[in-house]
C-alpha cells in the first residue's frame, strides 16, 4: 500500500475512534445532564405532551390542562379561581417555567416521578399519568380572606393551631396564572405587564415578603418575660416610667395615645393598649438575648421553614446595643416577620405552649389515587410553658373585649388578638403597616383557628392606618369561615 494512503487511513481510523469515543461518552456520562438541561426544549414538549395531574382544595381540583390548538406543545396549564389560588398553587408556564407548588411537584404532575413509573417505563423513558397535589386549604377560609382584603395590597394566613394545617394564604393584588401558562404572544405580554407592575402581583406576600411586625412583635416579648421570670403575673404591674428614655440616647419612647394608662403597666393592660413604654423597656431588661431565644422558639431566625413552599426567613436581629433592644421590643428596628410567622406566633399560645408545624400539602397521590407520600398533622413542640401560654391566651381575649382588637369580635367564640402598626420608610415617612395577629376558638367543639393578617397598603389616609381598623375585619372574616366550616 502506498505510504501516503496508508497514512491517510490511520488517521481516518483515529478519527472515526475519536468520534465513536465522543459519542460513547456523551451518551454514558453527559446524556442524563443534556437531558435535564433546562434549555432542552425535549423536556417541555414531554412535560406538556399530556395532561397534568391536578391541585386538589377540599375534594376539587383548582386546576386543569386544556389542549392546545398548534405547535408541540400538546397541552397547556389551566387554573380555576386563578386570582383566589395563585399564593397556593403558583404557576406552571410553557414559557416561564413553574413555581411554588406547580414547581415542586411539578414531576408528580406531569408524571415523570420514579415513584409512579414501572420497570417498562423506566427502560421506554414513557411517562405515566400525572398524579395530584391534595392541599389543606379551606376554600371558605380562602374566599373569605380574599374578599375581605379586596383590593388592599396585603396578606394573610390561616392555620390550625392543633394540626399546623394552612386553611387559608391570601396574597393581593393578585393575578391570574392562567394568563401566563401558555407561550404565545399575549403570555408574553401578560408577563411583561406582571414584572412591570409596582405592585408586585406575583408576590407571594404570605409567605415571602418579611416586614416590621410592629406592636404584634410584643406578644413574643412579654411570652419571654414570663417564661424567664421577669415579671410572675399578667397582672403585676411594671416598673416602667412613661415615655421610656431609650439607654444611650435622648429619645424617648412615647405611645400612640399619650391618654393611655401606660405608666407601670401590667403586661396585660400593656397589651390592651400596646404600650411602647413597657414593652421597650421590658426588652432591655431582658436582654436581646433572652428575647431572641424566645423568638426563635416561635419560628424567627428559622432559614428552612417549609410548608412545603420556602417561607422567607423572620428575623430578630443581633449585636444590637440598648437603644436598638428597646426598639425590637416593639418590632421595629431591624426585626421583620412574613404573615405565616406571626400566625405560628398566635397560633401557639392558642395551643397551650405547643407549636405545630405549619404545611399545606397532606399527602401527593399517582393517577390511580395511590399515596406517594402524606405529610401527617404535627404533633407539635412545647416551646413555652403552659401557665405561659394560658395567660397569654387570657391577656389576647382582653385585648379584643376591652383593648385595640374589638373588631375581631364574633359572637359565641372566644376571641385573642394582637394589633400592631408599624413604621416605616426614612424617618418613618411612608404609610405604616397594618397587623393584626389572633386566634379563634369555639368552646361548645374545641375547634380552633389562628389567623395573621398584614396590610401594606390601601386607600386608607395615614391617621387612618391601624390594625384594628384595616386587618382587624380581615382576620375576623377568616376565623368566622373557619368555625363555620365542617
Amino acid at each position: 500500500m502506498n505510504k501516503t494512503i496508508r497514512r491517510a487511513s490511520v488517521f481516518c481510523l483515529l478519527m472515526v475512534l475519536a468520534l465513536l469515543g465522543r459519542a460513547t461518552y456523551v451518551q454514558f456520562y453527559e446524556g442524563q445532564a443534556l437531558a435535564d438541561d433546562k434549555l432542552n426544549r425535549r423536556n417541555t414538549i414531554a412535560e406538556y405532551a399530556q395532561p397534568l395531574g391536578d391541585i386538589i382544595v377540599a375534594g376539587s381540583p383548582v386546576t386543569d390542562s386544556k389542549r392546545t390548538k398548534s405547535g408541540d406543545l400538546a397541552y397547556q396549564r389551566g387554573y380555576k379561581d386563578g386570582p383566589l389560588y395563585a399564593p397556593v398553587t403558583g404557576f406552571a408556564s410553557q414559557a416561564y417555567g413553574s413555581t411554588q407548588l406547580e414547581g415542586i411537584y411539578s414531576k408528580v404532575l406531569d408524571g415523570s416521578d420514579p415513584r409512579m413509573q414501572n420497570p417498562l417505563d423506566a427502560l421506554t423513558r414513557q411517562r405515566s399519568p400525572g398524579g395530584d397535589v391534595l392541599t389543606t386549604i379551606d376554600p371558605a377560609v380562602q374566599k373569605a380572606g380574599y374578599q375581605a382584603l379586596g383590593n388592599k395590597e396585603g396578606a394573610a394566613v390561616a392555620m390550625d393551631p392543633k394540626t399546623g394545617r394552612i386553611l387559608g394564604m391570601v396574597s393581593t393584588p393578585s393575578y391570574d396564572p392562567s394568563k401566563i401558562a401558555g407561550s404565545s404572544s399575549a403570555d408574553g405580554a401578560a408577563w411583561k405587564q406582571l414584572e412591570q407592575d409596582p405592585s408586585k402581583p406575583m408576590l407571594n406576600r404570605a409567605l415571602r415578603q418579611p416586614l416590621a411586625p410592629g406592636s404584634t412583635f410584643k406578644l413574643v416579648v412579654a411570652s419571654a418575660a414570663l417564661e424567664n421570670g421577669l415579671y410572675s403575673s399578667i397582672d403585676e404591674n411594671t416598673a416602667s416610667p412613661n415615655p421610656y428614655r431609650m439607654p444611650g440616647t435622648t429619645t424617648d419612647l412615647r405611645n400612640e395615645s399619650a391618654s393611655a394608662p401606660c405608666e407601670n403597666a401590667s403586661i396585660r393592660t400593656a397589651l390592651e393598649y400596646s404600650c411602647n413604654n413597657v414593652f421597650g423597656k421590658m426588652a432591655v431588661d431582658l436582654g436581646q438575648d433572652k428575647v431572641r431565644a424566645m423568638a426563635e422558639k416561635f419560628g424567627f431566625n428559622d432559614a428552612e421553614l417549609d410548608v412545603p413552599v420556602r417561607a422567607a426567613t423572620s428575623v430578630y436581629p443581633k449585636n444590637m446595643d440598648k437603644s436598638s433592644t428597646a426598639l425590637s421590643g416593639i418590632g421595629q428596628f431591624d426585626v421583620t416577620a412574613t404573615p405565616m410567622q406571626m400566625a405560628m406566633v398566635s397560633a401557639a399560645l392558642a395551643n397551650d405552649g405547643v407549636m405545630s408545624s405549619p404545611h399545606m400539602v397532606s399527602k401527593v397521590t399517582d393517577s390511580k389515587g395511590s399515596t406517594l407520600q402524606s405529610y401527617p398533622d404535627s404533633d407539635g413542640t412545647r416551646i413555652l410553658s403552659s401557665k405561659t401560654a394560658r395567660a397569654m391566651y387570657s391577656a389576647m381575649i382582653s385585648v379584643v373585649t376591652d383593648g385595640t382588637g374589638s373588631n375581631a369580635k364574633i359572637d359565641g367564640l372566644e376571641v385573642g388578638a394582637k394589633t400592631g402598626t408599624a413604621q416605616h420608610g426614612v424617618d418613618n415617612s411612608k404609610k405604616p403597616y397594618a397587623w393584626f395577629t389572633s386566634f379563634a376558638k369555639d368552646p361548645a367543639t374545641g375547634k380552633d383557628v389562628a389567623v395573621a393578617v398584614v396590610i401594606q397598603d390601601s386607600d386608607a389616609d395615614r391617621s387612618e392606618v391601624s390594625g384594628n381598623g384595616l386587618a382587624g375585619p380581615v382576620a375576623r372574616a377568616m376565623m368566622k369561615a373557619a368555625l363555620a366550616s365542617d
